[in-house]
């Protein structure tokens, strides 16, 4: 079972069955929020923003600390992808859905299910704009220029391992000072 786990997720069948599952999950989990008997819109945009928010700083710190760090599992499958950026290697698509159906639960248990849904509902829409980005990042070439900055500094990671971490936004490589300045550009000392 193992062995056809690990096969599966080098397929290019899993990856776009992950980009389709980790949409459908956030767009289900939103969907199921706002049917709920006390959904106010007014209060589910900061839930959701928070969500979001949460997910951004959750995907430098993994990018950073675990996939860059001394965790040999880890490490060792973030460092094939930065050796073959168009390989397929990503996790099985089931199990980041089940994962944010299980933080749905636990959040509706804690703070209340529709907060609880609206917040795991960004938190999957964070998740789901990563996989949509950084697929797109790495297939597409892009016309406009802000995309095209956008994927640049993504593809500076690949050369500069130490700097740009996030994917989806560049905010907490500004605040953790992680982000990439070229040379020519650093102050002097």
């Amino acid at each position: 079972m193992l062995r056809w786990i690990e096969r599966l997720s080098t397929t290019r069948a899993n990856g776009y069955a992950g980009l389709v599952s980790d949409t459908a999950v956030s767009s289900a989990l939103l969907l199921a929020a706002s049917r709920q008997p006390d959904a106010h819109l007014g209060s589910a945009a900061p839930l959701v923003i928070c969500g979001v928010l949460a997910f951004s700083l959750v995907e430098y710190c993994m990018h950073r600390w675990l996939f860059h760090g001394s965790v040999a599992i880890f490490e060792q499958g973030h460092r094939k992808h930065h050796e073959q950026p168009e390989a397929h290697d990503s996790l099985p698509f089931f199990l980041p859905p089940l994962a944010m159906l299980a933080l749905a639960a636990v959040l509706a248990r804690l703070i209340s299910t529709t907060p609880g849904l609206w917040l795991a509902g960004g938190v999957a829409a964070g998740y789901a704009a990563y996989g949509l980005t950084h697929t797109a990042f790495h297939a597409m070439r892009f016309r406009q220029n802000w995309c095209r900055r956008w994927a640049a500094a993504h593809h500076i990671h690949h050369y500069h391992a130490g700097s740009n971490f996030g994917v989806t936004s560049p905010l907490w490589d500004f605040l953790l000072q992680t982000r990439y300045v070229p040379v020519r550009k650093r102050a002097p000392r």
